[in-house]
């Protein structure tokens, strides 16, 4: 792939920087193998011996939650859209309060290691078998794209070898997960967070030196439309307006921090309930953090290219490689700081995928295999626990390897599964929040919402939403001196990122196309999760109410 010659390469330093991120990652993953005499118990490995403290696991609760997607999505996502992407703010606040103040007291007060465990105690064995599958079948397609589609970006614009850097990050992740266990995953991510701040300040320092001054690119966004933050229009189909992200995000959010095993596993794993919500409170300020770092590093963007936008003009193949191409741009005279962006980029990774992998070992012991064999002793099941991370972390580099042949259907797959957020979240809610739902109306409103959630995903895959509903804003390329705008070409056809921008062919729409698959995508989850409780309510009450014991919320 020949490059331009104006746009700077990677060189040592870069991959020195890169690679002095994966081996103090690894060294923390050991010193957390022996360190305290090792890990004695599953419950030590899994759970970090419920010892945490608050700070830590908030950083590591931010860090899991930004993964690559972050890095690279959010500010393009912003360059092409505007900064009404930061009303997540509120969205962020509200998450973080459910989740502290309605599902944090349920799980920590039950001891439990595995959130599914609730739904055994609160209905029966058969919905934690749901639960738990969904979330195994659900976790591992996200970690495959979650490796995958950042490593094909920045191979795209940087020449960073793609397989190296995917087996890379894989091999040390697993590494690390496996020696280490929860302590290890939550350390590391405190130290990938603080790589991920350093990648995203170096860009926003050296972008508002570039443009001198920060009025510059507020003034530029100002003039550009991208200072959108105000858009009270009630239509549910438009992709992004306030009620959308406030409400639709919402429930979205609250699938992931209420109750998704990777994110609950680690705020149970605290040693009191009051630093379990610290923690979360604490998680918040980061959240907002790296929101304002992502939607700045986006309007700089749109400062500096809003004459001449590299993708329109062909200089990269899809939006998610607009953040490479601008730190290769104004960081080129910088040896290592390009390196540091990328770092910062796969920190996102690692961190979400070594939480992953933890989670789902937890999964796998505690609900599979610590239930049907009884006799394991503890010092068994330690090492059934690490086994898993290995194996788990094998089947994540497996399915990036996937990805790569199939990145179209394996990013449908994910929206799909996606959808299945809603639907589990109802599913809590309905077990914490109605004392009277019996195992049949969960299990009732569980398969409605689901079905619900997948009638419009699967529509809204095949039909995408037109730009009437997505309201992309302008871009230009005016201001370009560009020779041959063939020094950019894509190795593959379409990338993952691409697909979303393939335009809708010109056939009929079926009417329920304009009106039902066009549900902005934040409201899927929110859908699944009304329908799931409204059905469970009514089906409970049709069945009579359940003899089990209910395990009431408040302490």
């Amino acid at each position: 792939m020949s490059s331009s010659s104006s746009i700077g390469r990677f060189n040592v330093w870069d991959y020195v920087v890169f690679a002095a991120m994966l081996l103090v990652s690894a060294i923390i993953g050991i010193y957390y193998a022996f360190a305290g005499g090792g890990q004695k118990t599953s419950k030590d490995y899994l759970m970090g011996g419920r010892s945490m403290t608050a700070l830590p696991v908030a950083l590591s609760l931010t860090a899991s939650f930004m993964s690559a997607v972050t890095v690279l999505g959010t500010p393009a996502e912003v360059y092409r859209f505007g900064a009404i992407f930061s009303i997540f703010a509120i969205t962020y606040a509200l998450v973080v309060l459910c989740s502290a103040e309605i599902f944090l007291p349920v799980f920590y007060r039950l001891g439990i290691t595995s959130t599914y465990e609730y739904l055994e105690l609160r209905f029966n064995k058969y919905l934690r078998l749901c639960g738990t599958v969904l979330f195994v079948v659900q976790t591992t397609l996200y970690t495959g794209i979650v490796i995958y589609a950042p490593a094909l970006a920045l191979n795209q614009v940087t020449g960073f070898d793609l397989w190296g850097a995917v087996v890379a990050t894989g091999v040390v992740c697993t590494f690390y997960c496996t020696l280490g266990g929860l302590k290890a995953v939550v350390w590391t991510d405190v130290f990938q967070v603080g790589i991920m701040v350093a990648g995203f300040s170096s860009v926003i320092i050296r972008a508002v030196v570039f443009q001198e001054g920060i009025g510059h690119i507020v003034n530029d966004s100002y003039y550009g439309g991208r200072l959108n933050f105000w858009d009270f229009n009630p239509n549910p189909l438009q992709r992004h307006t306030f009620w959308t992200i406030v409400i639709g995000g919402t429930f979205t959010w609250t699938g992931i921090y209420g109750v998704n095993q990777s994110q609950v596993q680690r705020y149970i794993a605290c040693k009191t309930r009051f630093h379990a919500k610290l923690s979360l409170y604490i998680n918040l300020v980061g959240l907002w953090a790296i929101l304002a770092c992502a939607v700045l590093c986006g309007l700089a963007l749109y400062s500096i290219y809003k004459d001449c936008d590299p993708w329109t003009a062909k200089q990269v193949s899809a939006p998610d490689q607009l953040m490479p191409y601008l730190v290769l741009d104004i960081l080129r005279d910088f040896p290592g700081l390009p390196g540091l962006f990328v770092a910062s980029a796969y920190s996102g990774t690692l961190s979400t995928v070594s939480s992953s992998i933890n989670a789902l070992a937890a999964v796998t012991v505690e609900d599979l295999i610590r239930p049907y064999f009884r006799s394991l002793s503890e010092k068994k099941l330690s090492w059934i626990s690490m086994g898993m991370s290995l194996f788990y972390g094998g089947v994540c580099i497996a399915m990036a390897a996937l990805a790569s042949v199939m990145g179209a259907l394996l990013q449908a797959a994910l929206s799909i599964f996606g959808m299945v957020g809603g639907p589990l979240l109802g599913l809590f809610a309905l077990g914490i929040l109605c004392s009277f739902a019996n195992g049949m109306g969960a299990f009732v409103g569980l398969v409605s919402g689901f079905a619900i959630s997948l009638w419009v995903g699967i529509g809204a895959q095949i039909y995408p939403p037109l730009p009437v509903r997505t309201i992309p804003l302008s871009l230009s390329t005016a201001g370009c001196n560009i020779s041959s705008s063939s020094n950019f070409t894509s190795p593959t056809e379409n990338p993952v990122t691409t697909l979303f921008y393939t335009q809708a062919k010109e056939y009929t729409r079926p009417v329920l196309a304009d009106n039902w698959y066009s549900l902005s995508y934040l409201y899927f989850s929110t859908l699944g999760t009304l329908v799931t409780v409204a059905v469970g309510i009514v089906t409970s009450l049709l069945t009579g109410t359940s003899p089990r014991t209910v395990i009431e919320w408040k302490s």
